[in-house]
This record gives structure tokens, C-alpha cells and sequence, in this order.
């Protein structure tokens, strides 16, 4: 990243706090329509949902001056909203807690907050919240350093999402392998062809999604009356790492079972290496390999198969 393009990023962030901090209204001296500034009622959340916590605690989670934060929980306590009682594990430590009149105040504010951003979120449509909420998810992940979590949804193909299979797998392995454009037209094939002849009591696709965007797919076609083909294994680079395509290889057995098959074949390629390690460990055997010039390159294809 250039030094124009960091300055361009930085001011893309800095733009949507300013839009963020407006949204929530995090600068109004009372939050939610009340008397509390955020930092209170951030307080009242964190007791709300704690137990045994004591200011040092506070000042962890909510990462806050710890002089700024006793001056909140002394005007907090002037209002009989929050109380402490001596920790019987240490003399030294004060444990807070919500008065009754605080646990009133915490649900009414709590009420409040959902409705705001009902009226945020109610106009938008089914599709439009799923983007929101996972970009909301991958900001909270790049930002906040976590690793993704193990929170894929599989699902049927919707319309629009084998367009999107073309397009991420031509593009993937154009830039991963050097691949031309051969290879789209024949995932394009694979794709048209699985649409035209269906048959949906022996064949099924599977869409990986994640954070509202789809990540990964796996086809299972019927090859003939005995054998299921394992057809277009694919997993977005943001994805990798959490047991994705194996999940998906394991779907795909299990269906093949379900529905009588004998086995189950595949065709890959000698330098797909993660694949093949999937593949391996789920049980598949090499039974052929044949060198080819498809794609635009000198490759090795590879035939696997599995006893079901």
C-alpha cells in the first residue's frame, strides 16, 4: 500500500466514526434521551450482564481512564443505581452491582436502544440487513484482531449465487495458478449443465455463506446409477482455516450415502495441494493421473475415488 493509499484508508475510517459516533449519539451529554452520557450507561450494560465485577474490570472492558471511570461510578451511586458490597475473596476489592433502581433504568434504557435501531434496520430489506450485519461482523474482526469464527451458514444456491461460483473460481485460479479463461468456460459448462439437468433426488449444491457473503460451494452430481461425482470444491481465502472444505467434502459424502451411491469420484489437478489434503483424509483414493495442456498450462489431472 502506497503512502496515498494508507492516507485515503485513514480518512475513510476516521469519516465513518464521525458517521457512527452521529448515528449513536454518542456526543449528546445524555444517551438514549436520558440524563447518562455513554460511559454510565455502558456501565449499567457491563453490571447488567456481569457478575463479580469491580471497577478494575471496567476499566479493562471498556478501556477507559480509571480516574474518569470512578468519577462515573461515584455519580452513578449518587443515584442509587449501582452499589458495592466487599469482596469475601479479597478485602481490597469492591464489588459493584445494580441497584433495583438500576436494573429499572438498564431495561428501560436497554428497550430504548432496540427501538433505535429498529427504526435503523426496519426500512432495509432481508438482503440489504445481511450485508450490514456482516460487515458490522468483519469490521469487529479485522479491527478488533479475532479470528473468524466457526459461523458458516450452508445453504441451498439462491439466485445469483451460481454467477458468483463462475466468477470467484475463474478469477481465483487466473490469479493463484496463472489459469486462462478456458477454465471459466468450463466451470460455466459444469454450471449450465447442473442447471439444465438437475435432478434433485440425486444431486445437490451446496453455498457456503458467511457475514452475509458467500465464501465457498461444492457440487455432488450423479455420474450414473452407482457413482456420485464431488464437482467445483471452492473455498474464499477468507474462509480457509476453520474446517470449511472439509465440511463441505463431508456434506457431500453424506448426501452421496443417503442417496444408495457406491462411490464417489472426483477430478482435480496435482498442484491443488490443500484440496488434496482434504480430499485424502476424507478417505478418497488416487486411482489415475494423466499430464494435459488445458487452462493455458502444463498440469497433471487426477482422478480420486471412494468406496461409500
Amino acid at each position: 500500500m502506497t503512502g496515498a493509499q494508507l492516507d485515503e484508508t485513514i480518512e475513510s475510517v476516521r469519516r465513518f466514526n464521525r458517521f457512527h459516533t452521529k448515528l449513536v449519539g454518542a456526543l449528546n451529554e445524555g444517551l438514549l434521551s436520558s440524563e447518562f452520557p455513554l460511559v454510565q450507561v455502558r456501565v449499567l450494560y457491563e453490571l447488567a450482564h456481569g457478575t463479580g465485577l469491580a471497577a478494575a474490570d471496567l476499566v479493562d472492558s471498556l478501556q477507559v481512564d480509571p480516574g474518569y471511570l470512578s468519577r462515573m461510578i461515584t455519580a452513578l451511586e449518587k443515584h442509587a443505581l449501582i452499589e458495592k458490597s466487599p469482596d469475601g475473596k479479597n478485602a481490597k476489592r469492591n464489588i459493584l452491582s445494580l441497584t433495583d433502581a438500576g436494573v429499572r433504568l438498564y431495561e428501560k434504557l436497554n428497550a430504548a436502544s432496540a427501538e433505535e435501531v429498529r427504526a435503523l434496520v426496519g426500512p432495509l430489506s432481508e438482503t440489504e440487513r445481511k450485508q450490514l450485519v456482516g460487515s458490522m461482523q468483519r469490521i469487529e474482526r479485522m479491527l478488533g484482531g479475532r479470528k473468524p469464527e466457526q459461523n458458516y451458514l450452508l445453504r441451498n444456491p439462491e439466485p445469483g449465487d451460481l454467477g458468483w461460483v463462475i466468477h470467484r473460481q475463474g478469477a481465483f485460479y487466473a490469479q493463484e495458478f496463472g489459469w486462462d479463461w478456458s477454465f471459466e468456460g468450463l466451470v460455466s459448462g459444469i454450471v449450465a449443465d447442473y442447471v439444465k439437468n438437475h435432478d434433485p433426488g440425486c444431486e445437490r449444491c451446496w453455498i457456503a455463506e458467511m457475514e452475509g457473503d458467500i465464501v465457498g460451494c461444492v457440487f455432488v452430481v450423479r455420474q450414473d446409477r452407482d457413482t456420485a461425482k464431488l464437482r467445483m470444491l471452492y473455498v474464499d481465502a477468507d474462509a480457509r482455516g476453520m474446517g470449511l472444505g472439509r465440511r463441505l467434502v463431508e456434506e457431500c459424502i453424506r448426501f452421496a450415502r443417503r442417496k444408495k451411491y457406491k462411490r464417489m469420484v472426483l477430478w482435480t489437478n496435482s498442484i491443488l495441494l490443500s484440496a488434496r489434503r482434504i480430499y485424502e483424509a476424507a478417505g478418497f483414493q488416487l486411482i489415475e493421473e494423466e499430464p494435459h495442456g488445458m487452462f493455458g498450462q502444463d498440469l497433471t489431472g487426477q482422478t480420486w475415488s471412494l468406496d461409500l
